[in-house]
């Protein structure tokens, strides 16, 4: 058997799994988790020292100078922003903290307080010099909140740490950003499986082959809460302000890069099927799942070799799509 090491550690606000095949197996884990937490030092929301607090301290007031890592996580944010028509805006927090899914408090906002929220949104006020290497948000009281976005930027620094350390092979899921490196050591693809949205966590309805690919899945199972029987989860909808209803309850993005992946598996499960298709047959090298209301999964061309769907399943697989 392959000698390999697994780490889990608590980081960016999630549990960080990793196992590392190689000789230096325990060393490239460790480093990871070291650039995990230097990543949550320079990102996170919630640190009053990061250059992401800094940025939204100033807001509608001055420039704030960024280091280029944090520079290039939003000039992404907003390019993936921008191609698909704000469905994926880091903005969003002023409406999120409304609703309070993430919290013991959740509750149904008044439509007039979410539109005063939602004035304080909107990827566009987000102004970046790259020139100087600062940016600003345009008005007073908005805030930018990369949790969308940063783990997967944090996921393909791992790869690249692994690399590094000449490890052939890895695997590594931050709070559902999973990203593996080459094949099994065995030489056999890797297998990630696609939970089953209608049941509890870990017990998935398919399985996806992949060799250096990321696998990141947006799903309303999540995190929610009911009232008067309606189910009100937590990807909400930058252009309403309400949890997204758009027919679909599960996402799944497999691409290259994770930074992408963990933009656009948010994006398209807002956008819907048929917009969500559109926009991933129109990015290179991107591939997706959706799972319908309906129980109905499609899985989009580059995919239909390397998805399985497991046998006993409510779901089926209507179309393959071209």
């Amino acid at each position: 058997m392959s000698k390999f090491y697994d780490m889990e550690s608590f980081c960016m606000g999630t549990v960080i799994s990793q196992r590392v095949y190689g000789e230096k197996a325990e060393i490239a884990a460790v480093k990871v988790e070291e650039e995990m937490k230097r990543l949550e030092s320079l990102m996170s929301f919630f640190l009053e020292s990061s250059e992401i607090s800094k940025l939204n301290k100033a807001a509608g007031k001055h420039e704030v100078e960024l280091g280029c890592e944090a520079l290039y996580v939003l000039n992404r944010a907003k390019y993936y922003s921008k191609i698909c028509g704000g469905t994926f805006d880091i903005t969003i927090g002023p409406v999120a903290k409304l609703w309070g899914i993430f919290t013991d408090h959740a509750k149904v906002p008044s439509k007039k307080d979410i539109n005063k929220a939602l004035s304080f949104t909107g990827y566009k006020d987000i102004t970046i010099n790259n020139g100087l290497g600062t940016a600003k948000l345009e008005k007073d009281g908005q805030s930018v909140d990369l949790g969308a976005i940063a783990k997967g930027y944090a996921a393909d620094r791992a790869i690249e740490i692994y690399r590094q350390h000449g490890i052939k092979s890895a695997f590594i899921n931050l709070g559902g950003n999973v990203l593996v490196l080459d094949n099994k050591p065995d030489g056999s693809p890797w297998n990630i499986g696609i939970q089953n949205p209608l049941l509890q966590r870990g017990q998935c309805l398919g399985a996806v082959k992949a060799v250096d690919k990321t696998i990141v899945t947006s799903g309303d199972y999540v995190r929610y809460f009911e009232k008067e029987n309606v189910k009100y989860h937590h990807i909400l909808d930058p252009r309403t302000g309400y949890p997204a209803n758009s027919g679909l309850i599960s996402t799944t993005i497999v691409s290259e890069k994770s930074i992408g992946a963990d933009a656009l598996s948010t994006a398209i499960f807002i956008l819907g099927l048929k917009k969500g298709i559109k926009l991933i047959n129109s990015i290179k090298d991107m591939e997706a799942i959706f799972i319908t209301k309906d129980k109905e999964i499609y899985v989009t061309e580059g995919l239909k070799e390397d998805f399985t769907l497991f046998e006993g399943t409510e779901f089926s697989i209507k179309h393959l799509i071209k």
